[in-house]
């Protein structure tokens, strides 16, 4: 699956997060230095967040933000963090991987199902949690693994 608009810089490896809302603080901080959004948008992906969790299964989270924070998003973006020891985001849901989308229009609809689909497997979650660089990550998601 390609995922153009990621890119190198856009993923961290090997974070230690304490909490969720760390760990959504630090996805959208990336989108927000990156230039895809307005920081505002951080605050609608923690709103996001209390309304229902982004916690997708197989230790993957995707927070993103609400309906009415489209006026936030600049451009589509990725961020990819990996918490190889994993953050609680409740009910005993341990997270390692945390994709942060905004998304332009529709795209984050694309987006959301092009990522679903890949960490549908939980092994392709455990070699992306295991990836030892950026590049490592970006061949994985574009089939070259």
């Amino acid at each position: 699956m390609a995922l153009p608009i990621l890119a190198e810089e856009n993923i961290l490896l090997s974070q230690q997060l304490a909490t969720k809302e760390e760990a959504i603080r630090l996805a959208g901080q990336i989108l927000v230095d990156k230039g895809y959004v307005e920081a505002g948008y951080i605050g609608k992906m923690l709103e996001r967040e209390e309304m229902t969790s982004t916690f997708m299964g197989n230790f993957v989270a995707i927070p993103h933000g609400t309906d009415d924070a489209k006026k936030e998003v600049k451009e589509t973006g990725i961020s990819i963090i990996q918490a190889p020891d994993g953050v609680d985001f409740g009910d005993g849901n341990i997270v390692k991987l945390i994709f942060g989308i905004a998304g332009k229009g529709n795209d984050h609809l694309d987006i959301l199902s092009n990522i679903a689909i890949t960490v549908s497997e939980v092994e392709n979650v455990e070699k992306i949690v295991n990836a030892t660089s950026p590049k490592d990550v970006l061949s994985f998601f574009e089939g070259v693994n």
